[in-house]
């Protein structure tokens, strides 16, 4: 099947909402995403944009998406931070994956950052096994640490 990869625009937010609430539920937290088109817009399209997002397109759907953003390490300096790369399932298998993947490594590359970075479940072994055999490596040593807006109001309220 053809597809292309390009630059989201704006009006491709929707359907890019879409593919997130279709990953939330393959994560198995259906009803996580708070996310809305408008703050998509606002924030990945304003003078100085929180995030660049890549979108693949079908016959003018959009049937997968990676969305990075920079972020800054104390040891390495600039890097790019991979959010999500998503495909939706009717897609999976075609190498629309490897394909997004290879965009936001290329546009790493072109942007001179000295790592990429990502998080990935430890129960998508698929996922796992693609990163790995890319050179990727797994830092198993380390653990996700977050906090949400409760958190952060009910630790500053205890101040």
């Amino acid at each position: 099947m053809d597809y292309i990869i390009r630059d989201a625009r704006e009006q491709d937010m929707a359907q890019v909402l879409t593919l997130i609430q279709e990953l939330a539920t393959f994560e198995k937290e259906p009803d996580a995403v708070e996310v809305t088109v408008d703050e998509l817009i606002r924030e990945g399209f304003a003078e100085h944009p929180l995030f660049h997002c890549f979108v693949a397109e079908v016959q003018d759907k959009i049937v997968g998406i990676a969305l990075v953003y920079y972020r800054f390490s104390t040891w390495k300096g600039r890097s790019i931070h991979l959010e999500d790369l998503i495909v939706s399932e009717s897609m999976r298998g075609t190498g629309l994956g490897s394909a997004l993947y290879a965009e936001v490594l290329k546009y790493a590359k072109s942007k001179g950052v000295r790592r990429v970075e990502w998080v990935v479940l430890d129960w998508n072994t698929h996922a796992i096994d693609f990163y790995e055999k890319s050179g990727a490596k797994l830092l198993k040593d380390w653990y996700l640490v977050q906090m949400d807006k409760e958190g952060v109001h009910n630790f500053v309220a205890a101040l």
